[in-house]
């Protein structure tokens, strides 16, 4: 089973001439509202690619309209959502401004997703079968908890570690190579974890020595690439495509790949599954739209 515990969020994408500054309003003649957070992204990607049944999602959501819409969102994916609870907080919400030379402007409150409880899944759901999958919008210490609960378990935990958060310190990064069987990062959040450990040239290789954690860093148009513990490194390219939004195209990556290796696929071929998912992903507009189902693969 893929376990996702992360973000559920509402955007609110609003096109205008110019971004306002300080002080100042603007109008737009309308806006556009899309399902995201990472959490749902990432699970809806995994669910419309792995069998029936197979993923679900924990998390918190407002006890509100976009809160109970976002849950029919992902049951409508084919992701479980038994372990989503109403919390005392809105649901999360992103207000995007998006401006005539596509430059973007995003707030981002993180509302109920400030109260997801590792202690909310029950122990019975972790298992050697279970793979976990978190990204970092929802509080650490408690992705933490629930990471070391399932490594115990004998289950996987696939780690994003986006967005890489203000105030990240050395011994958090520590903490979570220790508790991922995968870190999956971007080449921008791979030398902000190597800075945050002191070792801004060491590379990946050097981060994961000594650890049993495989890295995964993801790079656009180039692909991805893969290293592990024991010195291998792997490389797939990405499809060629011509894009029309690669909004979503990390998080297709990170549910395919989970659900590759929730099959028991190598790396290498999780790899080319998550590629092959994001190019997909990037040929329609939105997060969550060009998410592709197994049958298109």
């Amino acid at each position: 089973m893929i376990l996702v515990f992360g973000s559920i969020n509402v955007d609110l994408v609003a096109r205008v001439a110019t971004i306002p500054g300080p002080g100042k309003t603007v109008l737009a003649p309308s806006y556009d509202r899309h399902f995201g957070g990472k959490g749902a992204n990432q699970a809806v990607a995994a669910a419309r690619l792995a069998a029936p049944g197979r993923v679900a999602m924990a998390a918190c959501v407002g006890d509100d309209g976009f809160g109970r819409e976002s849950i029919d969102n992902l049951v409508a994916n084919g992701a479980a959502a038994d372990l989503i609870r109403f919390g005392t907080t809105p649901t999360g919400c992103a207000f995007i401004t998006v401006d005539a030379q596509a430059e973007n402007a995003i707030t981002v409150a993180s509302g109920a997703n400030l109260e997801p409880k590792a202690a909310d899944v029950p122990e019975a759901l972790l298992t050697s079968g279970t793979t976990l999958v978190l990204q970092m919008e929802v509080p650490f210490a408690q992705s933490l908890a629930l990471a070391q609960r399932v490594r115990q378990a004998g289950g996987r935990v696939v780690w994003n570690c986006a967005p890489v958060p203000d105030g990240f310190g050395a011994a958090d990064a520590s903490a979570l190579l220790g508790a991922s069987d995968v870190l999956i990062v971007n080449e921008h959040e791979a030398a902000d974890i190597a800075a945050i450990l002191g070792q801004p040239e060491a590379g990946i290789a050097g981060l994961i020595r000594g650890t049993t954690t495989s890295c995964v860093v993801t790079a656009g148009a180039e692909g991805a690439f893969a290293y592990t513990p024991a010195g291998e490194t792997f490389h797939v390219a990405a499809p060629r495509i011509e894009p029309v939004d690669t909004t979503g195209a990390g998080d297709t990556f990170v549910g395919a790949l989970a659900v590759a290796l929730d099959e028991g696929l190598s790396l290498a071929q999780a790899l080319d599954l998550g590629c092959r998912a994001a190019a997909l992903a990037c040929l329609a507009p939105g997060a969550q739209t060009g998410m592709p189902h197994r049958e298109k693969m």
